[in-house]
């Protein structure tokens, strides 16, 4: 998962490939309840595993139930009717689907809590569902702002006789979440009559009461409906564990990779993109997203569990669809939309005023800055696409701590233009697809000359190695210690029986070229060994001395360096990367420090790991490789002609790592705008 402030996306296209989706939040944290709510244990598999379902799981095990993960499998032995422990003081992070139905079933159960979240929480409207409580008798205190959470429910001595002879009556227009949380928490007053709830007004986002409805039949709670108007849970219901539960992938998620394959596929690539784990026949309303996407050219089929997605007609068809049955899926049309001919419209769409953010707003205001035309109103908004290709502009996107804004703004590295496009704080993502910009760099490409690459080089001890691995975790770009790679070389060699001598330089040369390195932060990993520790011995410093004379080997390892060059991004330090192995690279930085001042933090390096040493032994070291270094008549050690030289002598690892952050956003065409 990206933990950057932003990620840079070049110019991208797609590739064919499979995608594996993540499982469904919505579906996700209505199974989590409804098994913290039923008697025995229940186990859930293909969980999805993000900060909405992290802050429900908490929760339960805060009121009492046993919760055991495994990947993502996890066993939950339920309350079965049992009071759940109190008080307790519950943080639901920005989770509307564990904040509310949490709520109302925490309300019928009995007991003292307060539940929370982040400052937008509190700005998300719950009011219809606190007056719909009210109404049976439960006791619940706004603590801040009438309407919205932070919410204290007061029941210390247990749940008070509940007003169930009239039918309970909730709003249908804010949120479907209010009726969802009713539907799954009534049944627990429903063990000796029935129950019924009225929608007042129109019902909205009925796909996901369709969802809740499903999911309460699985464990064993019949509720029939009049036209989605009036609901009646059965006296005698009782939850039922079913035991063992799927999640399904979560269709929202799946909407980006169809638009994808609509999007950015060639119209003679047959194969396309494949999802797995959600088909045409999921529970999910957000799956009539097919349709849309169909309706704007995209080409879908699909199975019981898995979509097929091809580009079709092209440029794509404008629409004008009433959104209501998929208001998370319809913000990825509006993105298509910047590949239309003409105008898309996008009706009914007033919940997006109280999501995560005011999503019109948001999405109006970042579509204008790839160039779009756009018109919004209370439920509605219109996407012009920029008229020309020309008229495409490179654009920092501000996510406004929204997932959806996130992915669906990522499909714009994807325009005709060729223009990158920065997506700022990219670890909101985590609410629903922690690894997706993964899963859509498995399926994108881009032009090798147009992956960005960052080169540090420097002489011994500057300090590059360690400026290097902080500037690509910053940037979230991959990482290459050319350095090491010799040393890595000559430790595969050994493992494979193979003398390092020139008898051997071919088949270590073949060794070389698909030698399965990876730098994960301070580590070195070779396949799934660490070998941090092996390849920093004195003896894998001589053995990568004689395989970096080996000519067939320095060939292998420049093409296996190139390789490295991968979405997003790269940081690579050595001795000549910005010289021999990327001289096209947009950022070359030479980093440099006095001779003193790297043999002192050599001696304080080897002193710490418990090795005695000598500053002016280590000084004297560092200057004859220095002279070494320079005067190889293969790729000398020097700074390259376009390379910025930095002297961190009296620098911190932060300060040297701001600067070269610094020079490479001056480079960016989005650099003014990068705050949002």
């Amino acid at each position: 998962m990206y933990s950057t402030a932003f990620l840079d996306l070049p110019p991208l296209q797609a590739a064919s490939g499979d995608v594996h989706l993540p499982g469904s939040k919505s579906i996700s944290n209505r199974v989590l309840l409804l098994a913290a709510l039923s008697a025995g244990t229940t186990t859930v598999h293909d969980m999805l595993a993000s900060d909405d379902t992290r802050v429900m799981l908490d929760a339960l095990r805060q009121i009492g139930c046993t919760v055991d993960e495994a990947g993502s499998t996890v066993r939950i032995t339920g309350l079965g009717g049992s009071a759940p422990r109190s008080p307790a003081r519950l943080f639901m992070g920005n989770a509307g689907t564990a904040m509310r139905p949490l709520t109302a079933a925490l309300a019928l159960l009995g007991g003292e809590f307060e539940l929370s979240g982040v400052p937008r929480m509190h700005e998300r409207p719950i009011g219809d569902l606190v007056d719909a409580l009210r109404q049976l008798g439960c006791q619940i205190d706004y603590l801040g702002n009438d309407g919205y959470p932070p919410l204290r429910i007061a029941h210390d001595q247990g749940v008070p006789t509940l007003a169930l002879a009239a039918p309970i009556q909730v709003r249908g227009d804010v949120s479907s979440q209010f009726l969802t949380a009713l539907l799954m928490a009534l049944p627990l007053a429903a063990t000796h009559q029935e129950v019924v709830i009225e929608v007042v007004g129109e019902l909205i986002s009925k796909p996901y009461i369709h969802i809740t409805l499903q999911l309460l039949a699985r464990f064993g709670i019949v509720v029939e409906h009049q036209n989605w108007q009036r609901f009646t849970i059965a006296a005698g219901s009782r939850y039922q564990s079913p035991g063992d539960i799927h999640v399904e992938a979560d269709a929202s998620s799946a909407s980006y990779f169809i638009a994808l394959g609509a999007i950015a596929t060639s119209a003679s690539d047959q194969k396309g993109i494949k999802i797995q784990g959600v088909g045409l026949d999921s529970i999910q309303g957000d799956i009539r997203f097919v349709e849309a996407a169909r309706a704007m050219g995209a080409v879908v089929t699909g199975g019981p569990n898995w979509l097929q997605i091809a580009r079709g007609a092209w440029p794509l068809k404008a629409i004008d669809l009433d959104c209501n049955h998929i208001p998370d899926a319809a913000m990825t049309l509006a993105v298509m939309a910047l590949y239309a001919e003409g105008t898309t419209t996008l009706r009914n769409i007033a919940s997006w005023r109280v999501k995560e953010t005011d999503r019109i707003a948001a999405m109006a205001t970042e579509l204008r800055k790839l160039g779009a035309t756009v018109q919004e109103g209370a439920d509605f908004i219109c996407v012009t696409p920029p008229a020309r290709e020309q008229d495409w502009k490179p654009a920092s996107i501000h996510t406004y701590d929204d997932h959806r804004v996130a992915m669906c703004f990522s499909l714009a590295a994807f325009n005709p233009a060729n223009l990158p496009v920065r997506i700022e704080d990219p670890k909101c993502v985590a609410k629903t697809f922690p690894d997706y910009f993964e899963a859509l760099f498995s399926v994108s490409r881009a032009e090798t000359a147009r992956i960005p690459v960052i080169c540090i080089d420097g002489p011994t001890a500057s300090g590059k190695g360690t400026v290097a691995a902080a500037v690509a975790q910053r940037l979230g770009y991959q990482f290459l210690d050319s350095g090491a790679m010799y040393r890595i070389t000559a430790l595969a060699a050994a493992r494979a029986g193979l003398t390092i001598d020139a008898e051997h330089e071919t088949r270590i040369g073949a060794l070389a070229q698909t030698l399965p390195v990876h730098f994960d932060g301070g580590q070195v990993l070779l396949g799934g060994d660490d070998v941090t520790d092996a390849i920093r011995t004195e003896e894998a410093g001589m053995n990568a001395s004689r395989v970096s004379a080996l000519p067939a080997v320095r060939t292998a390892l420049v093409q296996l360096q190139h390789s490295f060059r991968r979405l997003p991004g790269l940081v690579a330090d050595g001795r000549d990367m910005g010289t021999v192995i990327f001289p096209n690279a947009p950022l070359k930085v030479y980093l440099t420090a006095s001779a003193a001042c790297r043999a002192e933090r050599r001696y304080k390096q080897l002193i710490s790991k418990g090795f005695s040493a000598s500053i002016d032994d280590l000084r004297a070291d560092l200057e004859a490789r220095d002279a070494r270094d320079s005067s190889r008549s293969v790729a000398p050690l020097k700074p390259a002609q376009d390379a910025l030289v930095l002297d961190n002598s009296h620098l911190t690892i932060d300060e040297a790592v701001d600067q070269v952050l610094a020079w490479w956003q001056e480079r960016q065409p989005f650099a003014v705008s990068a705050q949002g």
